[in-house]
């Protein structure tokens, strides 16, 4: 929408305020104020009713059938567009940019145009390029923009406006920074939310970055990881459409963690998303049993990936001499021919398609034969074997199976193309040569496989070399259950036998389709808490998606896992090499300085040689510490977690423990969580208990568990420290 903007020389929401925190009525900023909140009620009011009128028309198209493969797909495009304008509806309209040349833009969940085939622009999608001066304007640097304008509201109201001059009158650290300390005020539910309103400049050039490469994010606790890769996912699929048909992988820590941020991408009207744990990647496998982290470290490695290469070659039939039987007489297929056709079918093909194309192969190398010994036959014939003729009249009744005007062998006893066609034909689909070929080739299984692998001391030594005795033997004796570790395993052994069948094409929810296929290759792959991976867990990231187009978000100091990498150099080395983007979010918005202050001891203990994420917020509360007997840890946490709740009503509260403790406090009241650190990564409280901190260092890695566990609040931390 284009009309001529109306600035004041004031800033609407700033200055004086009543004890409700607005400006008075009776001042001027209070009347601007209120002349502000109608004008752009007044623009809400008739973006909804747009948006209405174009869900409406699109819920009509949708309700016809749809004939053919073309209207399928249009209908998928049309529903797509339909649940976006659908789950548009809250903060449909959030913020405003007023240019220097007097056009005014109105930013939105959703682009939308006025009514008729040649309408203006209504509202801008906050994805498109246009509207990136709403997030990356500043004073020294306005990109053509007078006044940036946040418009809060509630359901289809209007509550409030905050303007930010980009004239240099006025001068913030952070963009919209009333919009955004309202937002990291307001109470937890437990459920990450949409930040496309409140999104900062750092933020905002990752989000909008090339995807052409792996590009990893370091940020620490409280920058905004997370919420960056999932907008940069919606931005990806505003900005590559065809990225939506391959679908995006997200991969997460944990259950509960996909839990979290469950309705963030759906909000902003993305469907085309699987979410995932490196746990749950393999369709049917799940996890049966923990493990210790020596074996977990062992077998992360990325020794494991050419180990099993060599494994899975190993299986492979060796080249021989192959006699086979066609139709009551027997054909040799010579050594030699065999192995060409062996090398050929191999290259470049997972195990089960490399004996497809083997078998092909070999159907039209026995036709020939075939072909061949008709031919010597013939020519034995034509040099007067009068008892050779018998065999050939016998092999042509055979082999005859055409009617009408003689040819090929109907003439000369030689086969036409046709006829040597249809002979290939038939070969392929014989029973007996499929069996032929299965029993020299076999099918194979991933889990059988792995499981002689790794229960096998001398095959672990031959295709493991750089695994020691002890390493041997503590692998060999684990039980048979799968543990997290065996997942990357299994599902590289999968990937180099490949899949038996052809997969079927993807129907109407490529997402669900994607979920269900492993070798799924996605348009684009999001990692979370990527610190944690191992390097054969990479390996299953990079598996599925080729093209590479991976953002990975995490904290090196946070990591807790058993690998020895401790930095994110030597975390992606096995699978990218030196070929990825290093990005860095150094802000912390949602932790409060006052916790922040106490993370730097802690860090300096845990190794790092990063400075934390500079803080930015205040909450007023000082962290408090309780000291307290063992004996009385479960009485103490009760109490203190009752007394959280009732200070945050309305919000969350978190425990967090050391993962010895966490039996003792199951009776800490209603529905707060109680975890170990490593639990706790990326989850975020209105308030945090943390339990015997000093117990948490002493686990593996333990400094880099307590840094999780002191910053997962967005306002109070307190600590009970056990005597």
């Amino acid at each position: 929408m284009r009309r001529n903007s109306a600035l004041d020389n004031g800033t609407v929401g700033v200055g004086k305020t009543a004890t409700n925190g607005e400006p008075p009525a009776s001042t001027a900023e209070g009347v601007a104020r209120r002349s502000a909140v109608a004008e752009e009620q007044e623009f809400l009011d008739s973006a909804m009713a747009r948006r209405d009128r174009l869900a409406d028309h699109l819920q009509a198209e949708l309700s016809s059938a749809a004939l053919d493969a073309l209207e399928r797909a249009r209908r998928r495009m049309l529903r797509q567009q339909y649940e976006e304008l659908r789950r548009a509806g809250d903060g449909l309209v959030f913020g405003r940019l007023d240019g220097l040349d007097g056009l005014v833009r109105h930013i939105g969940r959703v682009g939308l145009r006025d009514d008729g085939e040649d309408g203006e622009p209504l509202l801008m999608d906050w994805r498109a390029p246009a509207a990136r001066p709403f997030y990356t304007a500043t004073a020294v640097d306005p990109q053509g923009q007078a006044r940036r304008r946040h418009i809060r509201t509630a359901g289809p109201v209007v509550v409030g406006v905050d303007d930010e001059p980009l004239d240099g009158t006025m001068t913030a650290e952070l963009v919209g920074e009333g919009a955004l300390l309202a937002a990291l005020d307001q109470r937890r539910t437990g459920r990450m939310s949409t930040a496309i309103s409140t999104l900062q400049r750092e933020q905002d050039d990752i989000i909008r970055a090339e995807a052409s490469g792996p590009l990893i994010v370091q940020g620490g606790p409280g920058t905004g990881k997370t919420v960056v890769a999932l907008h940069r996912v919606a931005y990806l699929l505003f900005a590559h459409p065809k990225m939506a048909e391959q679908a995006v992988l997200v991969l997460g820590p944990s259950p509960r963690f996909l839990q979290y941020i469950a309705q963030v991408l759906p909000a902003l009207g993305e469907t085309a998303v699987v979410s995932a744990t490196c746990d749950t990647l393999l369709p049917g496998i799940r996890v049966g049993r923990d493990e210790s982290r020596l074996l977990a470290e062992i077998k992360g490695r990325a020794l494991w990936q050419p180990a099993l290469e060599n494994y899975i070659t190993s299986l492979l039939p060796r080249p021989r001499e192959l006699k086979l039987r066609w139709e009551g007489e027997f054909y040799v297929i010579p050594a030699a021919t065999v192995a060409q056709a062996l090398a050929s079918a191999v290259q470049g093909r997972p195990h089960h398609r490399a004996r497809q194309a083997f078998a092909e192969q070999l159907h039209h190398i026995l036709a020939e034969v075939v072909v061949e010994q008709r031919e010597a036959l013939m020519n034995e014939m034509e040099e007067g074997f009068e008892d050779i003729l018998a065999r050939v009249d016998k092999s042509m009744q055979q082999d005859h199976h055409f009617g009408g005007r003689p040819t090929g062998s109907d003439v000369d006893g030689l086969l036409s193309e046709e006829e040597v066609e249809d002979l290939r034909g038939r070969i392929a689909e014989n029973a007996a040569i499929a069996r032929f070929i299965e029993a020299w080739w076999p099918t194979l299984d991933a889990e059988a496989l792995l499981r002689d692998l790794l229960t096998d001391r001398t095959q672990l030594g031959r295709f493991a070399p750089q695994l020691s005795t002890e390493e041997i033997t503590a692998v060999s004796a684990e039980p048979a259950p799968w543990a997290s570790s065996d997942i990357p395993l299994l599902d590289a052994v999968a990937d180099l036998l490949g899949e038996v069948e052809a997969p079927q094409p993807p129907g109407d929810f490529v997402a669900d389709h994607a979920r269900r296929q492993r070798d799924w290759a996605y348009g684009h792959v999001v990692v979370d808490e990527a610190q944690e991976l191992s390097e054969m867990q990479w390996q299953m990231v990079l598996r599925r998606c080729p093209s590479r187009s991976i953002t990975a978000v995490g904290d090196i100091d946070q990591a807790e896992a058993a690998h020895r990498h401790t930095s994110w150099a030597q975390a992606v080395q096995a699978a990218f090499g030196d070929r990825w983007t290093a990005a860095e979010l150094t802000i912390c918005y949602r932790t409060p300085v006052e916790v922040m202050d106490l993370t730097g001891p802690v860090l300096k203990k845990a190794g790092s040689h990063n400075a934390p994420p500079r803080a930015v917020r205040s909450s007023g509360i000082a962290p408090w510490v309780l000291t307290i007997a063992p004996a009385e840890l479960a009485g103490a946490a009760a109490q203190a977690v009752r007394q959280l709740q009732q200070r945050w009503y309305g919000g969350t509260v978190g425990v967090i423990a050391p993962a010895d403790r966490i039996a003792e406090l199951r009776h800490v009241p209603g529905d707060v969580p109680v975890l170990t650190a490593t639990q706790s990564k990326g989850l975020e409280w209105d308030a945090t208990l943390l339990i015997d901190p000093r117990g948490i260092a002493a686990e593996p890695r333990g400094w880099n568990g307590l840094y999780v566990a002191l910053t997962r609040c967005t306002q109070e931390l307190g600590q009970l420290v056990l005597t």
